[in-house]
């Protein structure tokens, strides 16, 4: 066995009851026989406050069931659109030559050992006051993750996976978008060190509250067989080589998103593939006023280009508008994938632009 056979998600859906009998009946549904390494809830708090009281609610029954062997966590406000309460489950089918080794700094992280690679998962990591402004907050969040990395000797271009979720993502703050503003801070961030194989695969996507809030993924490759490839589409530009006209200007800054349209995990001839927030754009450019069905067409058209001869094993779908759900269910389910598929109402990262699907891959 090998990382890409091992590594597994789901998704579990509640409907019913308060928030904290939702949180209960999704744990009560964790898969058993895997090993949870991240664990991602989706909710609607009303407020940032009520955000922070429903995150803390989670970590505290986190840590009563886990005890020490607690996952990474975090608490997005996205409202699921197919139900009350979404959790994503990413778990880990330990073999006898895995060490699994649990930690804590600011919040919970999981690490895997073996002879091939060493992997972290972790996540959660939000500035102090979710008052502060989106650069001071984007800021902390990212400090928050390299004191992690230094201390567990991960380098920072070690990170394979990065989730960024941007409270009112599009929103102007002193006359700065919030995404722009996010970009130059990790821009900064990334600047540290030399990015010889490609940025990580990543998502910038809106939330309604919770400030700024990054998971990731972060690998150390101990065999020659075991490596990371960053995957280009040939139908998009980069999304680091943009033009100054499609980003948002943020003060004098102005700073290309830095990330891969995907990144792939190569172990023993076997790929597992972390598809970035992908939507309807060719080259640099949104396709505008085409309607729903012609975005999402596009967008599974930029995945396919982006995976080849792989085959889905996981989406998570982002809608613009929660009234387009029933229809972008419909479109999806012509595709007949037999995958878990969620979908989330948030923000995306360019007005014009109504739906963005991210997601994972595997090749054997």
């Amino acid at each position: 066995m090998n990382y890409c056979n091992q590594i597994h998600y789901s998704v579990i859906t509640v409907s019913k009851g308060t928030f904290s009998e939702r949180i209960d009946e999704a744990l009560a549904k964790l898969p058993k026989e895997e090993i949870p390494v991240r664990l991602v809830f989706f909710g609607s708090p009303e407020s940032n406050e009520q955000y922070l009281i429903r995150r803390n609610l989670i970590g505290e029954k986190l840590a009563a069931l886990f005890g020490d062997s607690l996952p990474s966590f975090s608490y997005v406000a996205q409202p699921p659109l197919d139900g009350k309460l979404v959790l994503e489950v990413h778990g880990y089918r330990k073999s006898s030559e895995d060490q699994i080794i649990y930690g804590k700094l600011n919040t919970p992280y999981v690490i895997i050992e073996n002879s091939q690679l060493r992997m972290l998962f972790c996540g959660g990591f939000q500035g102090s006051d979710l008052h502060a402004t989106i650069t001071q907050q984007s800021v902390q969040a990212l400090e928050f993750l390299h004191d992690l990395l230094l201390k567990e000797h991960f380098a920072i271009f070690s990170i394979i996976r990065q989730w960024n979720y941007i409270e009112k993502i599009t929103a102007m703050e002193d006359g700065k978008q919030h995404y722009q503003s996010f970009n130059n801070a990790r821009s900064q961030f990334y600047a540290q060190e030399t990015w010889t194989n490609g940025y990580p695969a990543a998502t910038g996507i809106g939330a309604s509250f919770g400030g700024v809030l990054v998971d990731a993924d972060a690998v150390i490759f101990r065999t020659a067989d075991a490596f990371a490839t960053p995957i280009d589409n040939r139908l998009q530009i980069a999304a680091h080589a943009y033009s100054d006209k499609v980003l948002e200007h943020s003060g004098k800054e102005l700073t290309t998103p830095k990330f891969e349209r995907a990144k792939s995990i190569t172990v023993d001839h076997c790929r597992h593939i972390y598809i970035s927030g992908t939507a309807a754009i060719r080259g640099e450019l949104s396709l505008k006023g085409v309607g729903l069905a012609e975005q999402l067409k596009t967008t599974m058209e930029n995945i396919a280009e982006l995976i080849g001869k792989a085959h889905l094993t996981m989406l998570r779908i982002y809608l613009k508008h929660a009234s387009d759900y029933p229809e972008a269910k419909c479109l999806m389910d012509r595709y007949s994938l037999h995958i878990p598929i969620s979908f989330m109402q948030a923000d995306v990262c360019r007005d014009e632009l109504l739906i963005e699907i991210e997601g994972i891959a595997s090749e054997t």
